[in-house]
């Protein structure tokens, strides 16, 4: 694939203490960490065969949402932006992947009293869409603004009230697909893309991750799969369904670096 090699992905293992994740929409139910490791080793497998490189950062046994990496930082070409995240219990989770982020792009962080969690924030080209949910505040956005309009961005908030983050809800899929759950999102609060709306029964599916010229979808969500399959988009699906059972999605897992 031609992206090989240009693309690193972090990833981190999955906590023995992931059953006892936060939880904000769903509610708590039998969750088996040792299967969701399994699929999580699945899920980086797949990224490699989409052409990325695979970085492991260090294990947080007593972190139980650790592996949840994409929150813990918004990484655009120019940067990376250490993220503050809005639930207390995960904050201490940002310096290692600070530590690794420093060797791939100059860092600057969002600080007290902002709260801003990676999982809210959607770049499309210059726009970066920022979910004013229940794990980023004002404050964090506002931060987040002066920190990258600097670089040329513009940054706009969203407002996220029925799912846990913006990504939750809503994914771009270069070059020109806006990917959402319509009783979530309202594709109105984007620019001009060509909407897809994913299947009803499947509430969770908007969360896709592209990675090249292929798109992840989650293996339990193949209604949706075959609208974006339609589409013409090239579709590659792995299973997270534990992972799932812990308000969980593809991009949750990874941040990635485009090189």
């Amino acid at each position: 694939m031609n992206n090989k090699n240009k693309i690193t992905v972090l990833v981190r293992q999955v906590s023995p203490m992931l059953a006892q994740c936060e939880l904000t929409h769903l509610a708590r139910g039998a969750l088996d960490a040792a299967e969701a490791a399994e699929q999580h080793k699945r899920y980086a497998q797949a990224l490699e065969a989409m052409g990325a490189r695979i970085v492991w950062l260090p294990p947080l046994p007593d972190h139980a949402d650790s592996v949840f990496v994409e929150d813990t930082a918004v990484v655009v070409p120019e940067m990376a932006v250490i993220a503050r995240p809005g639930a207390a219990s995960r904050q201490a989770e940002v310096e290692s992947t600070a530590q690794v982020l420093s060797r791939h792009r100059p860092v600057q962080r969002i600080v007290a009293p902002g709260c801003l969690d990676g999982g809210d924030v959607l770049r499309i080209g210059r726009t970066v869409y920022v979910g004013a949910s229940t794990r980023t505040n004002a404050a964090g956005i506002e931060q987040l603004g002066r920190i990258l309009t600097p670089l040329g961005y513009q940054v706009r908030a969203v407002p996220v009230t029925k799912c846990l983050h913006l990504k939750t809800g809503v994914t771009f899929v270069a070059p020109h697909f806006l990917v959402f759950n319509a009783a979530w999102i309202d594709p109105a609060d984007f620019q001009e893309l060509q909407p897809i709306a994913i299947d009803p029964a499947e509430p969770f599916a908007a969360n896709t991750l592209t990675l090249g010229e292929e798109t992840l979808v989650s293996a339990d969500f193949p209604r949706t799969a075959e609208k974006l399959q339609a589409a013409g988009i090239a579709v590659r699906q792995v299973g997270i369904g534990e992972l799932h059972k812990a308000e969980a999605g593809l991009t949750c897992l990874s941040i990635v670096i485009q090189d």
